[in-house]
């Protein structure tokens, strides 16, 4: 059994974190599933909240890159420092103070990367037919196809498709710590090692 095989140190700690703290998993697994859910419900404000998000880091993000800049004159990077600083803080007010312009703008890129990407696997796969290729090309055609799907509803799509990827995420973040919490409750308990 799998069990029988030696363990190094830290796969063990992990075990024994996981079965003394099993409940934790558990419940914060079922939280994410609600919050996932709830996200789901209302994709439309969720977007538009992770974009303002999304905006405020950058906005926090560029002022310390200007605040760096400024500190540290005397280095040749300092321009590109200044630069990328101002960059961010801008892009960070426009989407705080628009973020449903740039909802729309974000998930035009989400659908170009999305058919793109999935292209480039259909190729990789057609072209290597490495073992198990079937599943390169499966995931290519659902890239090109949900790429499709948000691009002909764009620009509608730009309201809910990055609220519809975060609580997909969250429920899936969810499940996983829900398991990993039942599984952690089966554990046996073990001795420590010195």
């Amino acid at each position: 059994m799998a069990t029988d095989l030696p363990m190094s140190p830290w796969i063990r700690a992990g075990r024994e974190e996981l079965h003394k703290r099993w409940k934790w998993f558990l419940g914060i697994g079922v939280l994410m599933l609600i919050l996932g859910t709830i996200a789901l419900g209302c994709s439309v404000t969720m977007t538009l909240a992770t974009v303002a998000l999304i905006g405020w880091l950058m906005i926090f993000g560029g002022v310390a890159e200007i605040v760096h800049a400024f500190s540290t004159k005397a280095w040749g990077g300092f321009f590109i420092d200044l630069l990328t600083g101002v960059l961010y803080t801008v892009a960070g007010f426009f989407m705080v103070a628009n973020p449903g312009v740039a909802a729309v703008s974000l998930t035009l890129m989400i659908a170009v990367l999305l058919v793109f990407e999935g292209v480039f696997r259909i190729i990789t796969a057609v072209a290597t037919r490495m073992p198990h290729w079937g599943w390169l090309l499966l995931h290519g055609v659902v890239n090109v196809l949900l790429g499709l799907a948000i691009w002909w509803q764009w620009p509608y799509s730009g309201l809910w498709v990055i609220g519809l990827f975060v609580g997909i995420n969250m429920l899936f973040n969810g499940w996983t710590l829900v398991m990993l919490g039942l599984m952690g409750r089966k554990l046996p308990s073990e001795p420590s090692v010195a």
